[in-house]
C-alpha cells in the first residue's frame, strides 16, 4: 500500500528489516510501534519536487525496501527554498533526490550550489531528477557540483529507482567510511572532475586509467576493455581494447580508430575474473577494477603497482569505481539529452526548438549587407493521419523518412530543413528556393515504401522574412496562421502569410482573454425578451440572450463574442451559467403570480456535444427547483440536422427530464422532413428574415405559412421572431400563427424589468 505523503518538514519513516541482502528486500506493512531511527538504523533520503505525486510514488516504490541492511527514512521538502531551510538543521542526509524544475527553471542547479558551496556538505550524494529533457544542466554544472547522477523522470522505474538510489547509498556508506582519509576523498572528488571535463570515448577511458595511477601514487601502466556484448550472449568473452598507457600503450589501436582485441593472455585471465566476480581483483603486483556499465555492456581497467594496495586505497578504489561508472552514465544521458531536446529523433532533422535556434540566427543576419531574402515554410502532409491509421505507424513512420530524406535529397545543401510536428517538416532558406512551385513538384512523384507507391500531396504555409516584423517565434507562428489559412481553401495548396492574417487572429486570441475576463468580472450579464400570444396579446414566456457591455459602457455583439466562446471552449461554463441564471428568474416570475410562465434558453453546438450536458441540466433544474415543463432549450436548424442520429437520441434524454425543445432559425437550413418527424421537438421558430419578408413582396409570407402549416400537421407549436411592426403581426395571425416575439411587443429588458413588466400588464 502507498506510503502516505508526509507534510513539509516533518520525516516519514519505514519499518526496520533484519536482512544484510542487497536484493529487494521488502519490509512488512504493519511496522512494530518502536523503530530504530538513529543515523546508524537508517539511511535518510530526502525528496525535493514540488509535485506531491513525486513525493508519493517515490516513498510507495521505496518505504518497504530495504538497503544494505537498513530501511530508509524520508525527509520531505516540496520547494528549494523549504530544502534550504531543513537542510541548514538536518544530519545525515545520505541521498538527495532534487527536482531540476521548480519555482524556477534551474531552482535545482541554484539548490546544489547552495549545498556544496554554502552549506559544505560534500558527503551527501545528489541525484537530479527531471520531467523536461529540455533542462538538462550543462555538464560543467554535473562535474562542478559533484552530482552523482542524472535521470529523466520517464526512465526512473521502481527497480531503476531502486538501483540509483542503492548505487549512492553505497557510494554515501564507502565516503563515511573512510572520511578518516580526507585526501582520498579529496582525490576522488577531483578524479571525477577531472573525468567528467574530458570528451569522447577514448579521452575518458584514458584518463580513467591516469586517476587510478594517481589514487594509487604510482606511475599509470595498464589497460582499459570494454566487454560489449549485444543481446547479453553469454558465449561472449571479446575484450576490446578503449584505452592503454605506460608499458602496455602497444595493446592500444593505432589512431583510435577502433577498438583492438586485447591480445594479453596474463591480463585477459585477470580481467575475465573481475567481470565473472563482478568486483574487484587486488595482487601484490596489480590491480583490475570492475564498472558495471549499462545492459550487456560492462568495462574492466588493469593497471601494474608495486606493491598491494591499502584497505583505505581499497576503500577509494570502490568508491572511485562506481562514480566512474556513474559518470560515464552521465556523459551519455547528458549528450543524449542534448539531441533530443534539438533533434527529431525518426528523421534525425532539427526540431521545432532547433529550427527556432535558426531562424532567430537567420533574422540576424537578415539585417546586414548584401543578404538574400529567406522565406520559410510550413510543409503539411495532407491525409497523412488516414494513412498512417490505415497501413499502420511502422508503416507512417518509413513514410515520414521517406519525406525527409527527399526534402534533404533536393534542397538540403542550401535549405535548412526540419520536423516541427507529426506529419509537418519545416524549410527555411533564400526564398528564390523556398517557393509553391519548388516544393510542392517534390511530391508528384510517389513514394516506395515498402515495395509500394504512395501517392502524396501537401499543403503549405510561407511567411517571407524579410516583410517579417518580430522574433523565430512569431514568425513560425505567422506561418501556422497561413498553413492553417491555406488548408481552409483547399489541399495540396498554398498561402503566403499578410498581415491582415496576423491582425485578425491576434483580435480573434485578444477578443478570447477579454471574454474570459469579462466573465470573471461580471461584464456579462442576461436580458429576457417576452413571447406574446398573438390572439390575447398577453405574455406567455421569454427568451434568454446573453448580452456583454464591456467596462468603458460600449456592448459587443453576440454575433461577435459567441463563435469566440465556442472555439474556446468558455460556452460550456457560460451556457450553464446561463441556463441557471434564466432558471432562477424562471422561478421569480413564478412567484409572482405567473405560474404558465415558459423561459427559453439558447444551446450551442458545443454545449449540446458535451458529454456531461445533461448532468449539467438535471444539476440545475434539481438546484434552482425550476419545473422542467416551464423550460425550453432552443437549438439551431443547422445544428439539429447536423448529426441526426446522435440528435435524436439525445433529444430522447433531454425529453425524459420534462424539457421542451424548439428549433431556432427555422426555413434558414435543409431540413429534412423525415428526420423532423422523427426528431422530438415541440416548436418551430420562424426566423426573423421570413418575417421581414411578409409584408415586402406579394409572395412575402409564403415561406412563413409553409412553417406554420408544417407545424401544425406535425402537432408543434409555432412562434415568429423579430416582429417589428402591427401590419406583421396581424398576418403572422391570420396565417395561424400562435406566438411572436419583437420589438413591437417589447425589447429585450433585464430581471428587474422583466418582473415589472409583468406585474403592469405590460
Amino acid at each position: 500500500m502507498p506510503q502516505p505523503i508526509t507534510p513539509p518538514g516533518h520525516r516519514q519513516q519505514t519499518s526496520t528489516a533484519k536482512d544484510d541482502q542487497d536484493d529487494l528486500v521488502f519490509l512488512e506493512e504493519h511496522p512494530a510501534a518502536s523503530t530504530d531511527t538513529s543515523a546508524t538504523g537508517v539511511w535518510r533520503v530526502m525528496i525535493i519536487d514540488d509535485d506531491e505525486d513525486v513525493h508519493s510514488t517515490t516513498t510507495f516504490a521505496l518505504g518497504n525496501l530495504d538497503m544494505q541492511g537498513r530501511p530508509l527514512e524520508f525527509v520531505h521538502a516540496y520547494s528549494a527554498g523549504q530544502a534550504r531551510d531543513l537542510l541548514a538543521s538536518e544530519t545525515d542526509i545520505a541521498v538527495i533526490l532534487l527536482d531540476v524544475v521548480m519555482e524556477q527553471d534551474d531552482a535545482g542547479l541554484h539548490l546544489v550550489r547552495h549545498i556544496r558551496e554554502t552549506l559544505k556538505l560534500a558527503d551527501v550524494r545528489i541525484i537530479l531528477r527531471t520531467g523536461q529533457p529540455g533542462y538538462a544542466p550543462e555538464i560543467d554544472a554535473i562535474r562542478d557540483f559533484d552530482i552523482n547522477d542524472y535521470k529523466t523522470k520517464s526512465e526512473l522505474t521502481r527497480i531503476k529507482l531502486y538501483t540509483t538510489v542503492t548505487s549512492a547509498i553505497r557510494s554515501y556508506q564507502q565516503i563515511r567510511k573512510i572520511d578518516d582519509s580526507r585526501r582520498g576523498l579529496n582525490q576522488i572528488v577531483h578524479a571525477s572532475t577531472e573525468l567528467m571535463a574530458l570528451h569522447g570515448v577514448h579521452d575518458y577511458a584514458a584518463g580513467v586509467l591516469a586517476q587510478i595511477g594517481d589514487l594509487l601514487g604510482t606511475a599509470a601502466n595498464g589497460v582499459l576493455c570494454v566487454k560489449d556484448c549485444p543481446g547479453g550472449d553469454p558465449g561472449c568473452h571479446e575484450l576490446m581494447v578503449m584505452a592503454a598507457c605506460g608499458r602496455h600503450a602497444q595493446l592500444e589501436h593505432p589512431h583510435h580508430l577502433q577498438h583492438a582485441p586485447l591480445a594479453d593472455a596474463r591480463i585477459r585471465a585477470l580481467m575475465e575474473q573481475a567481470l565473472a566476480q563482478r568486483a574487484n581483483v587486488y595482487g601484490a603486483d596489480s590491480v583490475t577494477l570492475y564498472f558495471a556499465g549499462k545492459a550487456s555492456r560492462d568495462f574492466v581497467a588493469y593497471l601494474d603497482v608495486d606493491s598491494a594496495p591499502t584497505d583505505i586505497n581499497e576503500r577509494l578504489l570502490d568508491v572511485f569505481c562506481g562514480n566512474v561508472a556513474v559518470g560515464l552514465d552521465n556523459v551519455e544521458l547528458v549528450s543524449h539529452l542534448h539531441n533530443a531536446a534539438f533533434y527529431d529523433q525518426l528523421c534525425k532533422l532539427p526540431n521545432r526548438t532547433r529550427l527556432l535556434e535558426i531562424l532567430e540566427e537567420s533574422l540576424a543576419a537578415a539585417t546586414g549587407p548584401q543578404h538574400a531574402p529567406a522565406t520559410l515554410a510550413l510543409v503539411d502532409l495532407d491525409h497523412f493521419a488516414e494513412t498512417n491509421d490505415a497501413l499502420g505507424h511502422q508503416f507512417g513512420d518509413l513514410l515520414l523518412i521517406a519525406v525527409a530524406n527527399r526534402l534533404q535529397a533536393d534542397l538540403g545543401r542550401q535549405v535548412a530543413v526540419a520536423r516541427i510536428g507529426g506529419d509537418i517538416f519545416a524549410l527555411l532558406g533564400d526564398s528564390a528556393l523556398v517557393t509553391p512551385t519548388a516544393l510542392l513538384v517534390l511530391f508528384q512523384q510517389p513514394f516506395r515504401i515498402d515495395g509500394q507507391d504512395v501517392q502524396l500531396s501537401a499543403t503549405l504555409g510561407l511567411v517571407r522574412l524579410d516583410e517579417h516584423e518580430g522574433s523565430g517565434g512569431d514568425a513560425l507562428k505567422d506561418a501556422d496562421i497561413a498553413l492553417k489559412r491555406a488548408k481552409t481553401q483547399q489541399r495540396a495548396g498554398y498561402c503566403y502569410f499578410s498581415r491582415s492574417m496576423g491582425v485578425e487572429i491576434r483580435e480573434r486570441v485578444r477578443m478570447m482573454h477579454a471574454l474570459r475576463t469579462a466573465f470573471g468580472q461580471r461584464q456579462l450579464f442576461v436580458m429576457y425578451q417576452p413571447q406574446i400570444d398573438l390572439e390575447t396579446r398577453r405574455p406567455v414566456g421569454a427568451e434568454a440572450l446573453l448580452r456583454w457591455q464591456t467596462a468603458d459602457g460600449a456592448f459587443v455583439s453576440p454575433d461577435r463574442f459567441i463563435p469566440i466562446a465556442e472555439y474556446s471552449g468558455l460556452i460550456i461554463d457560460l451556457g450553464e451559467w446561463v441556463l441557471r441564471t434564466a432558471c432562477r428568474e424562471l422561478m421569480a416570475v413564478r412567484a409572482a403570480g405567473h405560474l404558465d410562465f415558459v423561459m427559453s434558453v439558447n444551446v450551442s453546438q458545443v454545449q449540446f456535444r458535451h458529454p456531461h450536458f445533461l448532468d449539467m441540466l438535471r444539476r440545475a433544474l434539481e438546484e434552482t427547483g425550476a419545473p422542467p415543463q416551464n423550460i425550453e432549450l432552443e437549438i439551431t436548424e443547422s445544428m439539429a440536422m447536423e448529426e441526426p442520429d446522435l440528435l435524436i437520441k439525445m433529444l430522447d434524454q433531454i425529453k425524459q427530464t420534462g424539457v421542451s425543445i424548439a428549433i431556432d432559425d427555422f426555413g434558414t437550413g435543409f431540413s429534412s422532413l423525415s428526420y423532423l418527424q422523427r426528431l422530438q421537438v415541440d416548436r418551430l421558430k420562424i426566423d426573423r428574415a421570413f418575417v421581414t419578408e411578409i409584408t415586402g413582396s406579394a409572395r412575402g409570407s409564403s415561406i412563413a405559412e409553409m412553417v406554420i402549416q408544417l407545424g401544425r400537421n406535425l402537432g408543434l407549436t409555432v412562434i415568429a421572431e423579430g416582429v417589428e411592426d402591427e401590419r406583421q403581426a396581424q398576418i403572422l395571425h391570420a396565417l395561424g400563427c400562435p406566438l411572436a416575439q419583437g420589438f413591437l411587443f417589447a425589447r429585450p429588458m433585464k430581471a428587474d424589468a422583466l418582473e415589472d413588466w409583468l406585474d403592469n400588464g405590460k
